[in-house]
């Protein structure tokens, strides 16, 4: 495809990026400057565009990828660093004791709710919480790995609707 036609093609499907552009932006002046930039970035990597392939897409991925490129830059310099001193909270006494009862009984909740769950869905997940993979399970209890995953899933479902608190 030589230059002129080339440029022909990017002229006539080029007003369909304006709306785009006022889409994504949401600004007048930040959408021109991004058409702008699209149609740049088209005329200069022309040998890249494969004849036959749909131009407007084409346009449309670079205007995105242009678009999301320059929003990540954004955000990246619009961080903010406090180097301000903190100093106040070194000295502040925060003493926090932990409350061993209350962890235990919840602990114990835990463990009853566990074992209340059906054989069939409690050996799998209890293996699978004593660190087997999906198929070493599978392959101790004889079930197809698809079966384990399923009932491990099952159990984790019912342990969270039973122990809602947590």
């Amino acid at each position: 495809m030589s230059n002129v036609e080339f440029n022909e093609m990017l002229v006539n499907n080029a007003e369909f990026l304006r709306p785009f552009a006022i889409t994504l932006t949401r600004d007048n002046e930040a959408a021109q400057d991004l058409f702008q930039e699209t149609m740049y970035r088209a005329i200069a990597n022309k040998e890249k565009y494969n004849v036959g392939t749909n131009i407007k897409a084409w346009l449309y991925t670079i205007m995105r990828n242009i678009f999301i490129n320059n929003y990540r830059r954004k955000a990246k310099q619009n961080t903010i660093f406090d180097n301000t001193p903190n100093d106040f909270l070194l000295n502040y006494n925060q003493a926090t004791t932990a409350n061993a009862a209350e962890g235990n009984l919840k602990l114990k909740e835990i463990q009853e709710a566990v074992h209340k769950l059906p054989a069939i869905f409690r050996n799998p997940f209890l293996l699978y919480f004593d660190g087997f993979k999906y198929h070493e399970i599978a392959d101790m209890l004889g079930e197809p790995l698809g079966t384990i995953k399923s009932r491990i899933h099952f159990a984790r479902k019912l342990l969270k609707a039973q122990i809602q608190r947590y």
